[in-house]
């Protein structure tokens, strides 16, 4: 069923609405990590001005370049891993728009849902984007004493992580925040495992840059058809 509301995604991806969204979220993410790779370029120079003096062999201009290229791919690399939360939070700001394109195709004669106000999607995005970044900071210490289990460990966290928020931000719209942390609670274990799949494609490049979009229309799937179970077994 999951996988159900995952193509419904991908088949909705040519929308206007969705472009919109994934373009603001490419240019927001690309522009935060090429501003993080010139904060460490510029102290990299800082520190190293190019060049290096060592005994016996006296300046060294060459190190400046080594550590600036090595730089290049240590950013290369970590942005495998930041990409899962800046880029979700990011696209997570503009939720709404995927919501709202969704509803429109899939669940016409909806009453419009409230819209959440920029302060409060601001608050929601960057305690996000807090969360995601705390959690897996604490997480690296068990990626270094267990090795062999970082895999597991990193897309079992972070499944949870964007399983749970992204499936509130959708339920919330309808549901309010009570409501949508109720659902959520009798629901935890697809929901769990819709984060994880989700979580996937967001550690490959390129392909990270489009998931979150699919991932904002993927739970808004996921709550309707959650939600429509509820009213069918009259437990709503």
């Amino acid at each position: 069923m999951i996988l159900t509301d995952f193509s419904k995604a991908v088949s909705q991806f040519l929308d206007p609405r969705f472009r919109r969204v994934l373009f603001l979220g490419i240019g927001l993410t690309v522009a935060l990590l090429v501003a993080t790779y010139a904060l460490v370029l510029w102290l990299i120079s800082y520190f190293f001005g190019g060049s290096l003096t060592l005994p016996f062999l006296g300046e060294v201009t060459w190190v400046g370049d080594l550590v600036g290229w090595g730089s290049l791919f240590l950013i290369l690399g970590l942005s495998v891993f930041l990409m899962i939360p800046v880029a979700s939070a990011i696209t997570s700001f503009f939720l709404e728009d995927v919501a709202d394109a969704v509803e429109d195709e899939f669940y016409p004669g909806l009453p419009p849902a409230p819209r959440t106000g920029f302060a409060e999607g601001l608050k929601e995005t960057v305690a996000f984007l807090g969360l995601m970044i705390v959690a897996n900071l604490m997480a690296f210490g068990l990626y270094l004493t267990v090795p062999f289990l970082s895999p597991v460990i990193f897309y079992t966290l972070n499944g949870f992580l964007l399983g749970r928020e992204y499936f509130q931000m959708a339920a919330m719209r309808r549901e309010g925040r009570a409501g949508a942390i109720a659902m959520q609670a009798r629901n935890r274990g697809q929901i769990w495992l819709a984060g994880c799949l989700m979580a996937l494609p967001l550690t490959i490049p390129l392909l990270n840059l489009v998931i979150p979009v699919l991932a904002a229309a993927t739970f808004t799937h996921l709550y309707h058809r959650i939600k429509a179970g509820e009213v069918a077994s009259g437990r709503r």
